[in-house]
């Protein structure tokens, strides 16, 4: 059911390499952190607060530079827009201004997007459902609607890679498993690759091709885990007996990183 790393039949689509990146004030987020991701996974990032899961998301975004290591591309440098890094924030980050298709819009305008993208907004917008409310403004969105809006916006340039900063972790449980599925659902269609930030074994477990397990910081790789469980995933996997078991192997890997470092809470 889990596996110790995923299996290397590709060239990775990112690697970083004993990167360590330590701040002006002196806090050492990560320390010797190595990762590859593979085009089309789903890699979650799994640790706790303050384990340094943004920070290695940020840097691969190029939102940082590393203190020390390396970041490779297979390819060249990915870069934001059209055919690069599409990022998806902890917030929606939306201006209380600017209508739903104009939130979406933005990417497309920074890329020099010769038609306006208007047809590429509106796909996007259906993609997400939210095809009725591309008039509307923020203020008239629920927070799991807003939280759509953000997503699209992420995938209207088609990047193939998307970043994801722990997007659900203020939706209520409902609306956070709905959008799972959607998530999950946008992941295949787009046939992309995806690194998702979360500190919910749960939520990590029902996502994910591969767990990367940290260390509370300075992060490092403890576990890297492949979930063999097939897709689609849906609603009656959350309730099997396989996804607790695969759960409870996660926790157990969670709870050891936890004590190699030191850290008992």
């Amino acid at each position: 059911m889990l596996a110790t790393t995923a299996p290397a039949t590709t060239a990775p689509v990112v690697t970083l390499d004993g990167v360590v990146k330590r701040f002006a004030g002196g806090t050492l987020a990560l320390d010797g952190f190595d990762l590859a991701v593979r085009p089309g996974e789903f890699v979650s990032l799994l640790g706790p607060s303050g384990c340094g899961k943004s920070t290695a998301l940020r840097l691969i975004a190029g939102l940082g530079e590393p203190s020390e290591g390396r970041i490779s591309w297979h390819g060249g440098r990915a870069r934001s827009g059209r055919g690069g890094i599409g990022f998806v924030f902890q917030e929606p980050t939306l201006l209380p201004w600017a209508s739903v298709e104009r939130h979406v819009l933005l990417p497309l305008a920074l890329a020099g997007a010769a038609d306006g993208g208007g047809a590429a907004a509106q796909a996007a917008l259906a993609r997400v459902g939210l095809s009725a409310f591309r008039h509307a403004y923020p203020r008239e969105l629920s927070g799991g609607m807003r939280m759509r809006v953000s997503i699209a916006r992420a995938l209207v340039t088609d990047p193939p890679l998307l970043l994801m900063d722990e997007p659900f972790a203020a939706l209520d449980e409902i609306t956070r498993f709905r959008l799972n599925d959607d998530l999950l659902e946008l992941w295949r269609a787009a046939a992309n690759t995806v690194v998702f930030v979360t500190h919910s074994v749960f939520e990590s477990v029902y996502l994910s091709s591969r767990i990367v397990v940290m260390t509370p910081r300075p992060g490092r790789v403890y576990a890297d885990l492949a979930v063999d469980a097939p897709y689609p995933r849906e609603a009656s996997f959350r309730t099997s007996a396989e996804y607790a078991a695969l759960c409870r192997v996660v926790t157990q890997a969670l709870s050891r990183a936890m004590a190699a470092s030191g850290d008992t809470r």
